[in-house]
C-alpha cells in the first residue's frame, strides 16, 4: 500500500479553548463541509459525533480528545462569485480536545503530539481563564496557531473587544486576517485582508458563501487593518519589509507565504473571526491549509538513544527508521484496548512487530484503524505525519515510544501535573470487589493523571484525580462502561508534607530472639529542598560504615516513609535525605534490618526538622453580574481566598464582573452549589490547580488530628 496524500497535503490540528467557547460545534462544522457526515450535530442537542461518550452528551461537554481524518480542497469561486467545491486533495487530522480544566491532561498530550492549532474564542467573552491554560500548554509545546473569534453572531458578540483581549492577555503577535460585516444578529460574512475579497452569506441557512467586493463603507477599516498585518508580517521578514517600503504594496502571493512562515515559526497568530455554524468555517479550513504546517515543516523530533544516551532525531520520512508516540490509550467497549500515535518517520504495517523501547519490550501490531471520532476505517499501513489507533498493544501507555529495534530512540514523555483530590471507592457488592479492580485498572491506564492506591491502614481503595468532576466523570464511567455499582466517599485533599529545617537522627534496630538477630544502625540527615524539586536520597557511607548491599535497603525504608508520611498520613516533598554513618554486625544484619533502621531514623529526623503541612492552592475565576459581586467576594474571603484582581469584561449590557482569586481546595468542595444561590444561578466559575502553600497553624492541628484518628 502506498501513501494517498503527499506529507505537504497533510495537516495535524487540534480545536482547543475555554468550555463553552463552540470547540465541538465548530468541528462538527468542519465535519459537515469536509464531507464525513452528512447531518450537522449539535451538541445541545446531544448529537455531536464528536462527543460520543454517553456522559459527554449528557453534559453537553467534551471529556476525552477524540481524533478524526477529514479531507479538504482550497475553496473556488466561479466568474458570478458561486462556490465550487473541488476535489478534496489535502488530509487533516482533527483532535477536539475538552475545554474543561479537569481534563487538562487530554489538552496536554494532543498539543504534545500535534503540528498546529486552532484556537476558539467565545466572541462574547473573549479571553477566559482555560483560554490562557491551553495557550500556555501550546507554548510549551511550541504549536503554531490560529484565532477562531466564534459566537460573533450572538447577542454580546464582539470581534474587536475578542482580538484585542488576545492580543492583552494572550500575546501582542495576535493580527487580524479577516473581519466581520455587520455584528452580532446581523453578521452577514467577512472580509478578507489578504485577498481584500468580501465574503458573504448566499442563502438563509448560512450554508454557502459567495465572493464579492469589499462594500465602500467597509474599505477604510479594511485598509487600516491590512496595513497593520503587512506591518506586523514585514517585521518578521526582511526582504518582504524592503518591498513594503519601496513599493508601498505587496502581492496576495507573497504576503500568504510570508504569513504562513511567520505562523509557523510563531512569530504571528493570525486571527479570524465568525460563526462556527454557518460556512464561515470553510474558509477557515482554507486558512488551516494555508497558514498551519505539514509535518515537513515543523522541526525534526529529538529524543534519545537507548545505547548511548546522545540526542538523536528524526524527520518526517516514509523511508527513515520507524518512530511513534503512543499520545493516548483508551478501551473501547467493541474492541479492547485502543492505542492512539502518532507516526514521526517511517511506516507500519499490521502483522509487524515494533519495539516499546520506553518498556523495552516487542509489541504485535494487530489492527490499525483510522478514527472518525467512534466509527473506525481498518486501514493496512500507516506513514509519517499520520495519527492512527492500533489494536492488539499488551504493554503499551500513554508516553512510550514505539519503534524500529534495529534503531531504537526514546521520544520526550508527555509530563502530567499530580492529582489533587482524593475520594475512596468501595464496591457495593462481592461480586462489584473483582470488577471494581478490573475497571480502575483500565481506567488508570487511560488516564495518566487519575491514580489508585490501596490506604495502608484502613485498606480503603483510594482514587486521585484532577477536581470533583474529573473523578465523578470516572466514577460514572465504572458504572456504565464495566457495570460496577460503588460506595463513594467524601472527597479529600491531598496535602503534603514538608520540613522547614535540616536535622540529623541515629536509630539502631537490634532484636535478639534466639537464633539469628538482627541489627541495622544508621545516621541519617534530612534538609529541605526549593519548591518543586522533589526527594532525593544521597549515600554518603564512607569506608564501608554500611556494606554496599544494605544501602538499598535504607533508600528502600526512606522511600516509604516518603510516601506515606510522618505527622498525617500524606506523602513528604521536596526534601533531601543523607545516610551518612552507621555500623553492622557480621552475622545479624540484614536488608530487613536496615530498611526498617531507613524507615525509623528518617522519621525521627524528619519530626525534629520543624516539619508541616502543605495544600493545593487553586486558581479560581468568577464571571457574575455586578450586583453580586460583594457577596461573591465576601463568600470568598470566608474561605480564605485572596482576591488578585478585578476587572469588567464585555461591554454594554453584557458587561460583567471578573473576580480572580487563588483559594485552598479545602474550601471550595460545594462551591457550584454556593454560589448558585448566592447570584440566583447568574455567576459561573473556574477552577485550576496554581501551586502548593503552606497550611495556616490553626488548620493544620485539625488535619493532624484528622490524620491520627485515621491511623
Amino acid at each position: 500500500m502506498s501513501r494517498q496524500y503527499p506529507l505537504e497535503k497533510t495537516r495535524n490540528i487540534g480545536i482547543i479553548a475555554h468550555i463553552d467557547a463552540g470547540k465541538t460545534t465548530t468541528t462538527e462544522r468542519i465535519l459537515f463541509y469536509t464531507g464525513i457526515s452528512h447531518k450537522i450535530g449539535e451538541v445541545h442537542e446531544g448529537e455531536a459525533i464528536m462527543d460520543w461518550m454517553e456522559q459527554e452528551r449528557e453534559r453537553g461537554i467534551t471529556i476525552t480528545s477524540a481524533a478524526t481524518t477529514c479531507f479538504w480542497s482550497k475553496l473556488t469561486f466561479d466568474k458570478n462569485g458561486k462556490m465550487e467545491s473541488g476535489t478534496k486533495d489535502h488530509r487533516i487530522n482533527i483532535i477536539d480536545t475538552p475545554g474543561h480544566v479537569d481534563f487538562t491532561v487530554e489538552v496536554e498530550r494532543s498539543l504534545r503530539v500535534l503540528d498546529g492549532g486552532v484556537v476558539v474564542f467565545d466572541g462574547k467573552m473573549g479571553v477566559e481563564p482555560q483560554s490562557e491554560t491551553v495557550w500556555r500548554q501550546a507554548d510549551k509545546y511550541k504549536v503554531p496557531r490560529i484565532c477562531f473569534v466564534n459566537k460573533i453572531n450572538q447577542t454580546g458578540g464582539d470581534f474587536y473587544m475578542s482580538l484585542d483581549s488576545i492580543k492583552n492577555r494572550l500575546s501582542p503577535k495576535a493580527v487580524a486576517i479577516s473581519l466581520p460585516i455587520g455584528q452580532e444578529q446581523n453578521i452577514k460574512g467577512m472580509i478578507d485582508l489578504i485577498d481584500m475579497n468580501a465574503y458573504i452569506y448566499d442563502n438563509e441557512e448560512h450554508t454557502e458563501l459567495k465572493k464579492t467586493s469589499i462594500p465602500e463603507d467597509l474599505m477604510e477599516e479594511a485598509k487600516k487593518y491590512r496595513n497593520q498585518l503587512i506591518e506586523k508580517v514585514a517585521e518578521t521578514d526582511d526582504k518582504l519589509l524592503e518591498i513594503f517600503l519601496e513599493d508601498g504594496e505587496i502581492s496576495e502571493k507573497e504576503l500568504k507565504y510570508a504569513i504562513r512562515k511567520a505562523t509557523i515559526d510563531g512569530k504571528i497568530f493570525p486571527v479570524t473571526g465568525g460563526d462556527g455554524r454557518s460556512v464561515i468555517v470553510a474558509k477557515l479550513l482554507d486558512n488551516i491549509l494555508e497558514f498551519l504546517p505539514s509535518p515537513k515543516n515543523v522541526q525534526a523530533v529529538e529524543g534519545i538513544d537507548p545505547k548511548t544516551e546522545e540526542k538523536i532525531t528524526r524527520e518526517a520520512d516514509d523511508n527513515k527508521s520507524f518512530a511513534a508516540l503512543a499520545f493516548k490509550i483508551a478501551s473501547d467497549p467493541f474492541v479492547g484496548k485502543l492505542g492512539f500515535i502518532r507516526v514521526y518517520s517511517g511506516s507500519l504495517k499490521v502483522g509487524s512487530y515494533v519495539y516499546n523501547s520506553s518498556k523495552e519490550e516487542k509489541e504485535r501490531i494487530g489492527r490499525i484503524v483510522r478514527l472518525h471520532s467512534n466509527k473506525r476505517e481498518e486501514v493496512e499501513e500507516i506513514f509519517a505525519g499520520d495519527i492512527a489507533a492500533i489494536i492488539g498493544l499488551k504493554n503499551t501507555t500513554t508516553g512510550d515510544t514505539l519503534c524500529d529495534q534495529s534503531d531504537p530512540i526514546i521520544l520526550e514523555k508527555i509530563s502530567f501535573p499530580e492529582p489533587v483530590i482524593s475520594v475512596a471507592v468501595e464496591p457495593k457488592t462481592k461480586a462489584d470487589q473483582e470488577k471494581m479492580g478490573l475497571a480502575l485498572k483500565k481506567l488508570a491506564e487511560e488516564d495518566p493523571t487519575f491514580q489508585v492506591k490501596t490506604d495502608n491502614e484502613t485498606l480503603e481503595t483510594i482514587i486521585s484525580g484532577m477536581g470533583e468532576l474529573h473523578l465523578e466523570i470516572l466514577v460514572d464511567r465504572m458504572k456504565r462502561e464495566f457495570k460496577v455499582e460503588a460506595n463513594i466517599g467524601k472527597p479529600r485533599v491531598s496535602y503534603r508534607e514538608a520540613i522547614a529545617s535540616s536535622a540529623e537522627a541515629e536509630e539502631k534496630y537490634v532484636r535478639q530472639s534466639g537464633g539469628r538477630g538482627q541489627y541495622g544502625h544508621v545516621f541519617i540527615k534530612v534538609e529541605p529542598k526549593e519548591a518543586g524539586k522533589g526527594n532525593e536520597f544521597v549515600d554518603a557511607i564512607k569506608g564501608g560504615r554500611i556494606p554496599s548491599e544494605f544501602i538499598p535497603a535504607v533508600e528502600k525504608g526512606v522511600k516509604e516513609a516518603l510516601n506515606s508520611g510522618v505527622i498525617a498520613g500524606y506523602p513528604i516533598t521536596d526534601i533531601q535525605v543523607t545516610l551518612f554513618d552507621g555500623s553492622y554486625h557480621e552475622v545479624d544484619s540484614s536488608e530487613a534490618a536496615f530498611k526498617i533502621a531507613g524507615s525509623k531514623g528518617f522519621k525521627k529526623a524528619f519530626k525534629q526538622a520543624n516539619p508541616y503541612l502543605l495544600e493545593p492552592i487553586m486558581k479560581v475565576e468568577v464571571v457574575c453580574p455586578e450586583k453580586f459581586m460583594g457577596d461573591v467576594v465576601g463568600d470568598l474571603n470566608s474561605r480564605r481566598g485572596i482576591i488578585e484582581n478585578m476587572e469588567d469584561r464585555g461591554e454594554g449590557n453584557a458587561t460583567v464582573k471578573v473576580i480572580s482569586a487563588k483559594v485552598p481546595l479545602s474550601s471550595m468542595f460545594g462551591y457550584a452549589t454556593t454560589l448558585r444561590s448566592i447570584s440566583q444561578g447568574r455567576a459561573d466559575y473556574s477552577m485550576e490547580f496554581s501551586h502548593y502553600e503552606r497550611v495556616p497553624e490553626n488548620v493544620a492541628q485539625e488535619i493532624t488530628g484528622e490524620g491520627e484518628k485515621k491511623e
